[in-house]
């Protein structure tokens, strides 16, 4: 049995035209241990649909689908206190920006401790030890010191490291990573993709990674979903898909790629998507 099985998501919002279905018919599988990428360009559905899953959209979201099950349970069935037991515990989200996700009022430790306190209800002092020990995982120095740090008194990288302490906190079944190196230096995002794979490797969890990167897919997935306006274009395991695309969309963003660039111009997505319209 899969660990979080969909079948048919679909996501519409309302707006002043109507609504926009930003994503449409959307099936996916993720088992215990496995590292699923879900590719392509802003505007792809790609984090809606994982906030649908996680059950976070604004109450103007419409979402449905014919199933939505997460480790044996009906994720459509389930109360919202029931949902709120499972997300943060044992389904996690690593968001795109730590700026915005992080409250700037608060610590850092006081928010790490806040997730142990109510999903692991743990006592004060077995919250900061636990706090510590997340920190320090997630390559933080003077740990503890920094359990006193709000959000803007760290650097990006450091307030991404705290996103993770804070998501893996409950020692999640599913981790959703949603762009984890937007807006981080190359440095930092190799060691933050190398932190997440060495946590999912070290927990046998199983991990979403949403991102454009094609790069970042072929170094951490093991199965490969590409989106396009809201729709699943193509489904692969990681080497299957780079050595033998079968979608049109999926061809183009590979060709899109700088190392496969010929002639004085890069190639566009664009490009390629003009070229199957004519």
């Amino acid at each position: 049995m899969a660990l979080l099985e969909i079948r048919n998501l679909s996501v519409e919002f309302e707006t002043v035209t109507g609504r926009f279905r930003a994503v449409d018919g959307i099936d996916l599988s993720v088992e215990k241990g496995e590292v699923l990428a879900i590719v392509g360009e802003s505007g792809s559905g790609k984090s809606v649909g994982m906030l649908a899953v996680m059950g976070i959209l604004p109450a103007s979201a419409h979402v449905t689908a014919d199933r939505m099950m997460f480790d044996g349970r009906d994720l459509q069935n389930l109360t919202s206190a029931q949902r709120r037991e499972i997300v943060g515990r044992d389904m996690a989200m690593i968001f795109q920006e730590p700026g915005a996700s992080l409250n700037p009022c608060f610590t850092v430790g006081f928010q790490i401790m806040e997730v142990l306190r109510i999903h692991m209800k743990l006592g004060r002092s077995a919250r900061r030890k636990r706090a510590i020990e997340l920190l320090e995982a997630v390559g933080i120095r003077d740990a503890a010191d920094r359990l006193s740090s709000f959000p803007h008194q760290m650097s990006g990288g450091q307030a991404q490291r705290v996103m993770i302490a804070m998501a893996i906190a409950c020692n999640p079944k599913l981790l959703i990573a949603d762009e984890p190196t937007t807006a981080l230096d190359v440095t930092i995002q190799k060691q933050i993709l190398d932190l997440l794979m060495k946590m999912q490797a070290d927990q046998g969890m199983g991990l979403i990674m949403i991102t454009h990167d094609m790069g970042v897919v072929a170094e951490t997935a093991d199965r490969v979903i590409v989106q396009y306006k809201g729709r699943k274009m193509e489904e692969a395991d990681v080497l299957s898909l780079f050595e033998n695309p079968q979608n049109r969309y999926t061809q183009a963003l590979l060709s899109a790629l700088p190392e496969n660039a010929t002639g004085d111009r890069l190639p566009t997505v664009a490009d390629f998507m003009a070229e199957e319209a004519m």
